[in-house]
């Protein structure tokens, strides 16, 4: 973290100093009031400075970008990275390029990698969480339209042959997509089971009999 103390008659010429130092604006630092000052007696006598701490604010993007342009010059990949900061706890990272499919791997597990630790490069130095979204060629919202389509076709199975349904396991991105688009379903439930990495969603009926659509 990158910061300044600065002293000065007030509180304000000691910020605009330490904002020269930093070769920053006012909006792009924290700014900690260490000690307003005081002027003294008779504005001489006693007199106190001002005590200001200038903190530099951190640039998410560019801690994530610097981290992903570091892993894919050893893979020897050629990646463009855009980001789209949603707001203080949250950050969209779009990649793009050739052959993206290497950075999705199957069904998304070297994209959640990639985004598991960027998430851990971005939070180790942030004050707050910030969520971390990677994607590459729209992939998020296409595997979560695929994943909504398989709930809604096994929830039709389950309700046809009164029998619950195991699927195979999924990540928490892909469980979240089950649970959500099932929760209004009167006649299924669904239910985690399991554990990490093998954690899958089971779907089972509400009554254990074969109901009418």
């Amino acid at each position: 973290m990158e910061f300044v103390e600065k002293s000065a008659n007030t509180v304000d010429e000691a910020i605009t100093e330490g904002l020269i130092e930093l070769h920053l604006t006012s909006d792009k630092v924290d700014i900690e009031i260490i000690d307003e000052g005081s002027k003294g007696l008779f504005g001489i006598f006693g007199r106190k400075k001002a005590v200001v701490k200038i903190i530099k604010k951190m640039d998410y993007f560019e801690t994530a970008k610097a981290f992903l342009n570091s892993m894919f010059e050893k893979m020897n990949i050629s990646v463009n990275i855009e980001g789209n900061k949603i707001s203080e706890k949250q950050l969209n990272i779009n990649l793009s390029g050739e052959n993206m499919g290497v950075l999705i791997g199957k069904r998304g597990a070297t994209l959640d990698s990639l985004q598991y630790l960027v998430s851990l490069v971005v939070n180790k130095q942030a004050n707050e969480y910030v969520r971390i979204k990677l994607d590459t060629e729209n992939y998020r919202s296409r595997r979560k339209e695929t994943v909504e389509n398989l709930a809604r076709n096994l929830s039709k199975k389950v309700k046809a042959t009164g029998k619950k349904v195991s699927l195979e396991p999924m990540n928490p991105f892909e469980r979240r997509i089950i649970h959500a688009t099932l929760q209004k379903d009167k006649f299924v439930e669904t239910h985690s089971e399991g554990e990490e990495p093998y954690r899958r969603v089971v779907i089972t009926p509400i009554r254990n009999k074969k109901l009418t659509q």
